[in-house]
């Protein structure tokens, strides 16, 4: 059986950033609302009590001014400008894509690179890497550092959080968390060339039993991710399939990013 699409995005969160913003999402939604439903009842109701047929209905051609309904049609759309600019206010503080999630056990460290069309993922710490597959510990906090060999690019799980740009020649920082095991569908959000529809990736949110095995397989493999295989992945085109690198060299992101600012591909190709 097929899930149904809404358990696929943000109004089937499953981490503390996304189940925020469906929070403010659901407010701001209510507070409209409660402006919107009022008036199509009002206009309706208006339209049906001063039909020409209704001989109860008063008319007062001089009529040109009431201080009560000055009043209300000026203080209710202040009050939405100002719930509503509260929830902006408070949520852009609370839910900054650099402040770290609240959390006792400490982040999982994840440098994300944005390739034509494909995710690649370093685990910096841990010496492994993969291409459109960020497996995590659930109930682990993630920090995600960002960049694009490329042009511009938006990297989005839509049921983890927030969407945040990846540029060239500078980094960005996504803090995230996945509260459950589960596979959670990313992507790109930013319109980036030919394979962009299939720029897609999937976070493996695992137990920590399960993510060590996966490392532990992870290093096992003879794979290994330097100047030579990130020119490759640079090429466009979309991967066949999710690959795991259980060597990586080191400085490879910073090298990724110096790259950026001229020719990724032949910069890499140098060191």
């Amino acid at each position: 059986m097929q899930t149904p699409a809404w358990q696929q995005g943000v109004l089937d969160p499953h981490g503390p950033i996304a189940a925020a913003e469906r929070t403010i999402l659901l407010n701001a939604t209510v507070i409209m609302l409660a402006v919107i439903v009022p008036v199509i009842v009002l206009t309706l109701a208006f339209a049906w009590w001063f039909r020409a047929g209704n001989k109860w209905a008063r008319r007062d051609p001089a009529w040109a001014y009431s201080g009560p309904i000055e009043v209300t049609v000026w203080a209710i759309p202040a009050l939405v400008v100002l719930f509503l600019g509260g929830i902006a206010w408070i949520g852009s503080h609370d839910l900054d894509p650099a402040r770290p999630v609240a959390s006792k056990a400490p982040p999982l460290e994840v440098q994300v690179v944005s390739l034509d069309w494909k995710w690649l993922f370093i685990y910096p710490r841990l010496g492994v890497a993969s291409v459109n597959r960020l497996v995590v510990p659930a109930g682990t906090p993630l920090r995600l550092q960002l960049t694009s060999a490329s042009v511009m690019n938006s990297f989005f799980v839509p049921q983890l959080g927030s969407q945040i740009y990846t540029m060239a020649g500078m980094t960005t920082t996504l803090h995230l968390q996945a509260d459950n095991p589960g596979a959670y569908a990313g992507l790109s959000a930013q319109f980036s060339g030919d394979g962009f529809s299939d720029m897609r990736f999937d976070v493996v949110a695992t137990t920590p039993a399960q993510f060590a095995q996966w490392l532990a397989d992870a290093r096992a493999g003879a794979a290994s991710l330097d100047a030579t295989s990130v020119a490759a992945l640079a090429k466009p085109g979309v991967a066949a399939s999710a690959a795991t690198f259980g060597h990586v060299a080191p400085n490879l992101f910073d090298a990724i990013l110096a790259g950026t600012t001229k020719s990724p591909v032949a910069t890499l190709a140098m060191q």
